[in-house]
């Protein structure tokens, strides 16, 4: 590991991008103009099963996107650079001329919006990471005689922009990210996190003294629950599956605008609890405050404050169609940095406050059971336990939930953690993703389980 040679690869790769732009200026004709996105990765990484490495290995990569534009007609081209300079620009040159030949057989795009302002950027945030290799030997030390699966990557991610009017953008994030889970002998686990900007070697020791613990409770005869409403307290890393699904369209000024949203009854006036608000924190998080049209984003966008809908993730797409003003959003109009706000309760006192009801540390298999009306299903995963006068008694068996948001954090919300965690993407679907939430666990006064 760490041939990589990270922060050295980060800074070659900006400088490559200056060039790479230059280059597809000089083979622009009259007329046309261009922006040019960037995306590459440094990555140390280690796969484990059974408390062993058995993959270990560095990723090295940059891709360059160009889209061509004349008029109102635009293509693109994605091209896999090489990192060999002559080799690269001949690439560039190529697919210019290819897309020109296209462009002609293109029809006007109505809803083209590219930006008017020159707004660059510099963002780097390094972190303060040590050599894979001692923090994967950390690791493995940590988990000694336990049955540990999961994946630690580190390095530094950025993204570029760059257009024909001069503006240029950069942004770098060095992080880290560990997921594992710690094995029973039976099917049964517990899977934890953690991840950030500068490792610790004490947090790290904390959480797997949490999972030793959780994982000898697992081993406990499971309790089996018939289906019924619960009092439930959801953990960080659950609240993320959820929150997760509310990104597919539901803050989309898209989706609202054409009533597709599952939030869209929140705009007739229905609300959440008022301890619930919502923001886009590109400012808090590792996601760029840049997009592929060149606009910039503010530092947050209020999404739900106090519980009412009271903004959206706008494009520069739905911008133009809706004659509404964009926020720089991407093209999907998904959260990159959605943080929702804590509450009042201590996560120490968690399980005191749900005192009989079910832990949920983790769902999985979520999706809309009923889309207008927001209603989610999906399933326990890994360690949801029974809890009796605040104190875990057994491992349940998995169980299905069916429920609204507007009941789950809306009329049974009793208690929002006063701590949040920051949950950054293990996305690596292509590349490392530079996406996070931030979130507080929940108190909820009854949950429906349907089996």
């Amino acid at each position: 590991m760490r041939a990589s040679g990270g922060n050295d690869a980060a800074a070659a790769a900006e400088q490559r991008f200056a060039d790479w732009a230059s280059t597809i200026e000089r083979a622009l004709a009259p007329g046309e103009r261009y922006t040019a996105t960037c995306a590459g990765e440094a990555t140390d990484f280690a796969r484990m099963n059974r408390g062993k490495v058995r993959q270990a290995g560095s990723v090295l990569q940059n891709e360059l996107s160009i889209r061509l534009v004349r008029g109102a007609r635009h293509a693109e081209h994605t091209l896999a650079m090489t990192g060999d300079a002559p080799v690269d620009r001949e690439a560039i040159v190529d697919a210019v001329e290819g897309l020109r030949d296209v462009l002609p057989d293109l029809a006007d795009d109505p809803h083209l919006l590219l930006t008017d302002r020159v707004e660059s950027t510099h963002v780097e945030r390094a972190g303060a990471l040590p050599p894979a290799e001692s923090v994967v030997e950390e690791i493995l030390a940590a988990a000694h005689g336990l049955d540990l699966v999961g994946i630690y990557a580190a390095g530094p991610v950025w993204r570029g922009f760059a257009n024909a009017e001069g503006q240029r953008n950069w942004h770098l994030a060095e992080t880290f990210n560990l997921q594992w889970s710690l094995y029973d002998r039976t099917d049964k686990a517990v899977k934890s996190a953690c991840a950030g900007f500068a490792w610790d070697g004490g947090e790290l020791a904390r959480r797997m003294a949490q999972a030793r613990e959780r994982l000898a409770l697992v081993a406990r005869p499971a309790k089996a629950l018939a289906p019924g409403r619960y009092r439930a307290f959801l953990a960080p890393s659950a609240m993320e599956e959820i929150v997760s699904l509310l990104g597919w369209g539901g803050f989309s000024a898209r989706a609202l605008e054409t009533r597709q949203s599952p939030l869209s009854r929140m705009r007739a006036g229905e609300r959440l609890d008022p301890r619930v608000s919502f923001i886009e924190d590109t400012a808090g998080g590792v996601a760029p405050a840049f997009q592929a049209e060149g606009f910039t984003r503010p530092a947050n966008v209020a999404l739900v404050r106090e519980g009412a809908l009271v903004g959206a993730l706008t494009s520069p797409r739905t911008a133009r169609e809706f004659s509404i003003p964009t926020n720089g959003a991407n093209g999907d109009e998904m959260p990159e940095a959605l943080a929702m706000a804590g509450g009042e309760l201590r996560a120490d006192d968690a399980l005191d406050a749900l005192g009989d009801g079910l832990m949920v540390g983790n769902l999985w298999y979520t999706n809309y059971s009923d889309r207008p009306a927001c209603r989610i299903t999906g399933m326990t995963r890994f360690a949801t336990f029974w809890v009796e006068r605040g104190r875990i008694v057994a491992p349940v068996d998995v169980l299905r939930f069916d429920d609204t948001l507007y009941r789950m954090l809306g009329a049974n919300l009793e208690a929002l953690t006063r701590e949040t965690e920051l949950l950054l993407s293990p996305d690596s679907y292509r590349s490392r993703q530079l996406a996070s939430t931030s979130l507080p666990g929940a108190l909820v006064r009854e949950m429906a389980f349907t089996l």
